[in-house]
């Protein structure tokens, strides 16, 4: 009668069968294939907004009311904070007081050089006595026209306390609290616009020239479909970092949905001329990640398959390319996690 240790043997046997059924037959494998065609450059960038934009108040204030949060979109025009305005009202109102008094002042200088310019056709008074009158009507008009600019500038300081959203998009950072004491130019909000994104990465001088301008540069998100998406404007800029001497390279990204937010992680592929080279392709499938290491299985002419590490290089359909670790002809197992149990 068999023992526990021996049933416990058979039933897993059993279970590896009826899981993986390529243990009992031959693995399946592929064959390394072998094409022509130029060896691209993978460059690491990241997402950015075409337009984003840092809220900032123009006067000091308290801010009663807070209209966002982090990640709501917003109008054009949306107002979303209030800073109690207390204090520019009242200056407003003094101002215009001011401005009143201006104006009496001035009706009184013109009705006093009227007076004094009828005395004078009479020769009742002097020259300079209608010169003196004349100097006043100036001296009041001046002062009106100041006191009225002022209370110009006190309407205007009034609309600095409600912050409106300068274009449609979204919140990106908020970092007002209500009840905050605020200063003049310092930061509240950050808006960006998620209709208009774009990722900046790096392309390094050597690689400058052997890349034709007018070609496509593929661009990849990680979680993003499709997987490969094609840059609808490629702008290189003219600078270079005096460290890494590598040229800022600006990509447009056409409209997604839903649109990446910035400071996310993407690849572009930039085709390069003169660099036509074998390249060797597996299928995806047929690759197996263990921690940090990427690896196949490679069936050899005795059926035993045997555990590789490869680097892998671009992904295209269900394939993807070889950098190293293979060579063409070589077979595959098809399937990881037969080979694994077949050993």
């Amino acid at each position: 009668m068999p023992t526990r240790p021996l049933l416990g043997v058979l039933r897993l046997l059993m279970l590896l069968c009826l899981v993986h059924p390529a243990i009992a037959a031959e693995l399946a494998t592929v064959v390394v294939t072998q094409t022509q065609g130029s060896t691209p450059y993978i460059a690491e960038g990241v997402v950015e907004a075409v337009r984003q934009s840092v809220i900032a108040p123009q006067v000091a204030g308290r801010i009663t009311q807070l209209a966002v949060k982090t990640g709501d979109s917003v109008n054009k025009g949306q107002w979303l904070v209030k800073i109690d305005p207390q204090q520019a009202n009242q200056q407003a109102e003094a101002n215009h007081a001011q401005t009143l008094a201006a104006q009496a002042q001035l009706d009184l200088a013109r009705r006093e050089f009227a007076r004094q310019h009828a005395l004078f056709q009479q020769k009742f008074i002097s020259q300079a006595a209608l010169d003196q009158a004349e100097a006043q009507l100036k001296a009041s008009q001046a002062a009106a026209r100041s006191t009225l600019a002022t209370l110009g500038v006190a309407h205007t300081q009034t609309g600095f306390f409600t912050l409106t959203a300068p274009y449609a998009g979204r919140i990106a950072e908020l970092t007002a609290e209500v009840g905050e004491m605020t200063q003049p130019s310092k930061p509240l909000l950050v808006v960006y616009d998620p209709q208009a994104m774009r990722v900046l990465t790096n392309l390094p001088q050597s690689y400058l020239q052997q890349w034709q301008p007018g070609s496509t540069v593929q661009i990849s998100l990680p979680g993003f479909s499709p997987q490969r998406i094609p840059a609808q404007a490629v702008t290189i800029l003219p600078v270079a970092d005096s460290t890494s001497h590598a040229v800022p390279v600006r990509l447009s990204l056409p409209p997604l949905s839903p649109p990446p937010t910035p400071g996310l992680f993407a690849r572009a592929e930039f085709t390069l001329q003169g660099t036509a080279q074998p390249r060797l392709w597996v299928p995806r499938l047929s690759v197996v990640q263990r921690v940090e290491v990427t690896a196949v299985y490679v069936v050899t002419a005795q059926g035993k398959a045997q555990l590789r590490q490869v680097r892998l290089g671009r992904e295209e359909g269900d394939k993807v390319e070889i950098l190293s670790g293979l060579k063409a002809g070589e077979a595959v197992a098809r399937d990881p996690i037969a080979a694994a149990a077949a050993r």
